[in-house]
């Protein structure tokens, strides 16, 4: 083959490849054109429910706490000795001013005995010294009188003077001792009393329960060493700890529900009493008490407890199901279905509170029904078919 031949073949084949490139790049822009129309004829099976409109939706956050008792008080010995009798027992009810022990009271009766006796004494000195007074009285008096006269002399009458300062020096010091001795019987007396331990408290009910008992019958306590613990359960404080990001949404007398465990499906309700101030420097996180109605005793302290706070609540909002939302280019939004139902439409929307996987939309007046499946599969104007659908 000559060169002129073969220059000219490889400028065909050139020219052949050049035009095939040119058509395929032409039908690689026609395809997602081709495409996307495939996709919007296709028909696609979905699932829709209903957008509900004036449906009442809540935020609610859920914290995790403990039980305590609202009101609690440790029962403790004024006195030493041994324990003769615990007169209540555990889950016991004990009513404001009753006698829950008795401590050997024996010494302190003796002690008794022994102040009063002091004191008799005391008052005999008492008594016998306001006579030595009166008598250093009329001696002194008639030794004035005597020395008015020119009988007695000066030096007997400073005498008799001295002793009447005497005499009233010694019955100051008598009736000190009364008084000591007063004191000492009414310690004594105090402290036979306190043999009998009372369960006395400030405030609250008349009426608490035994949560705790520390000794036993026979055994020796030490001053101020507990008998017993005692709660009140009409009311209960739940305590849970909060982050700085919730801490700006509670508010005192916040309405709240909570459940327990031990009686699954059983919401008690309450309200927030206290939010403390500060927030610990270990845990960043701030305490909150809850003050909990508790009918029947059913709540106890050291119960975990599971608190429900309405942050917010909208009487007439416009929910579909949570499932409904998805995203597109950056945008959230939601497929409604048409009039005819063969068809949907990309609606973009504001999502708002979320409860029960249901959404709502803010600031929306969309109504009909919404597709929540198959969604993956959809455009704006793509044609459908209804295989499931759901009342809500």
């Amino acid at each position: 083959m000559s060169l002129k031949k073969f220059a000219v073949l490889i400028i065909v084949l050139a020219g052949a490849g050049g035009l095939g490139w040119n058509i395929y790049e032409r039908l690689e822009q026609q395809q997602p054109e081709k495409a996307s129309r495939e996709k919007v004829s296709r028909i696609i099976p979905v699932e829709v429910k209903p957008i509900l409109q004036n449906t009442r939706i809540q935020q609610i956050r859920t914290f995790t706490g403990t039980i305590n008792a609202n009101h609690e008080f440790v029962v403790a010995s004024k006195v030493s000795g041994r324990v003769e009798e615990i007169t209540v027992d555990l889950a016991d009810t004990i009513n404001r001013g009753q006698i829950v022990a008795r401590i050997d009271n024996a010494e302190y009766r003796q002690a008794l005995t022994q102040s009063q006796a002091d004191l008799a004494v005391a008052r005999a000195n008492l008594a016998e010294a306001q006579s030595l007074l009166k008598i250093a009285e009329r001696e002194y008096q008639r030794i004035d009188t005597l020395q008015q006269r020119g009988v007695s002399s000066e030096a007997e009458q400073d005498t008799a003077e001295a002793n009447q300062l005497a005499r009233a020096a010694h019955l100051d010091v008598t009736r000190a001792q009364v008084t000591r001795a007063t004191a000492a019987v009414e310690t004594a007396r105090i402290r036979l009393g306190y043999s009998d331990v009372i369960a006395q408290w400030q405030g609250g009910n008349d009426l608490r329960i035994v949560a705790e008992r520390f000794i036993d019958e026979g055994q020796s306590v030490n001053i101020n060493e507990p008998l017993l613990r005692i709660v009140e359960l009409d009311t209960v404080i739940a305590v849970f700890h909060v982050t700085e990001r919730d801490y700006g949404l509670l508010t005192q007398g916040q309405t709240v529900a909570v459940d327990t465990d031990a009686y699954a499906g059983e919401v008690f309700q309450g309200h927030i009493s206290r939010i403390a101030p500060v927030f610990r420097e270990s845990t960043r996180q701030a305490r909150v008490e809850l003050k909990i109605d508790n009918p029947g005793h059913k709540l106890k302290p050291g119960m975990f407890a599971r608190v429900n706070v309405i942050l917010e609540s909208i009487a007439n909002a416009t929910l579909v199901p949570e499932s409904a939302l998805v995203k597109r280019g950056g945008e959230n939004g939601i497929f409604v279905l048409d009039q005819t139902g063969t068809s949907v439409h990309w609606k973009i929307v504001q999502p708002g509170i979320r409860q029960d996987h249901r959404l709502q939309l803010i600031d929306s007046n969309l109504d009909g029904k919404v597709v929540t499946l198959g969604q993956q599969l959809l455009e704006d104007g793509s044609r459908v078919v209804v295989s499931v659908e759901s009342p809500e």
